[in-house]
């Protein structure tokens, strides 16, 4: 969440543990502070946007945490970067577990967000505490997601209620893709732009410390940013809103298959392993790996 550039010609302030967990301070020399949802809100007064990855495991969620990235969000979308199912409804609970877990051991500054996959909060505010609950005491979440708007109102509340932070999910929900008709865009026209107005409303009412908004159009993404009090993430969702959230496998080029229109590509990870593999095997076969260097002496 680091400030405007203008605010570099500005005289420092002292430090902080706000202005630590903003990025303002040299974290090489101070203790890193960690992001709250306070943060969040702060950042929406001040027009600071927050950035968002998903991420999955230890070594990716260190290298993100360490860039200064605000929040993790080990999504579902495990279901098809780690798992390989075509769409995320077969993810469990059970599965997102550990990976969460890894997640918040390397996370030292950034907020860690866990997906609440489908089947884990639909039949009831009981259920949905249950499952919420597992996450912060198993694996080390420090908020929990949860997809859907109105429908949804009554779990983010008994959750929140419960001390645990909820972002809310509206807009696109992959969970409801055969109820949605496919990869739809939403909040299209009149009816579309009231309904997503309304769940923006829901989720702000119950207690949503965020709402990430997912492929619809700018226009009414901006229209919500400017409704509700609580920061917008956008997916997808146009450059209105306070944050932006990316899948990392596509934001690295680490995906195969179609990249998202809303998806810019800042690597290509995929293909520099390809060559990499390539290479290697190529060494070994030619007898050029090992070489002496790579090799033990007697001592």
């Amino acid at each position: 969440m680091d400030k405007p550039a203008a605010a570099e010609t500005e005289a420092p302030a002292a430090p902080s543990e706000e202005a630590t967990a903003y990025g303002a301070a040299d974290q090489s020399k101070k203790p890193r502070a960690r992001i709250r949802v306070r943060h969040f809100a702060r950042a929406k007064r001040e027009g600071i946007r927050i950035t968002g990855l998903t991420s999955y495991d230890y070594l990716s969620a260190k290298i993100f945490d360490d860039a200064g990235i605000d929040f993790l969000l080990v999504g579902d979308s495990a279901g098809n970067t780690v798992f390989g199912y075509d769409t995320t409804l077969p993810v469990t609970v059970e599965e997102l577990m550990p990976l969460t877990a890894a997640v918040a051991r390397a996370a030292e500054r950034a907020l860690v967000v866990a997906d609440m996959p489908f089947g884990s909060y639909e039949a009831g505010s009981q259920e949905a505490l249950h499952n919420a609950t597992r996450f912060m005491k198993e694996a080390g979440a420090h908020a929990v997601k949860l997809e859907g708007g109105e429908r949804v109102a009554k779990q983010i509340r008994r959750i929140v209620d419960a001390g645990i932070p909820v972002l809310a999910h509206i807009g696109y929900t992959p969970q409801s893709e055969h109820g949605l008709g496919g990869h739809v865009i939403q909040g299209r026209g009149g009816e579309g732009l009231e309904q997503l107005l309304r769940d923006a409303r829901a989720v702000e009412e119950a207690g949503a410390f965020a709402v990430v908004i997912e492929m619809v159009p700018s226009d009414a993404a901006a229209a919500v940013t400017r409704e509700v009090g609580i920061p917008t993430i956008s997916v997808g969702a146009g450059p209105e809103c306070d944050g932006q959230l990316l899948v990392w496998t596509d934001w690295a080029g680490f995906s195969t298959g179609r990249t998202p229109r809303f998806v810019k590509q800042y690597a290509q990870i995929g293909q520099t392993l390809r060559d990499a593999a390539v290479e290697f095997q190529n060494d070994v076969r030619s007898g050029a790996y090992p070489a002496p260097e790579h090799e033990y002496d007697q001592g």
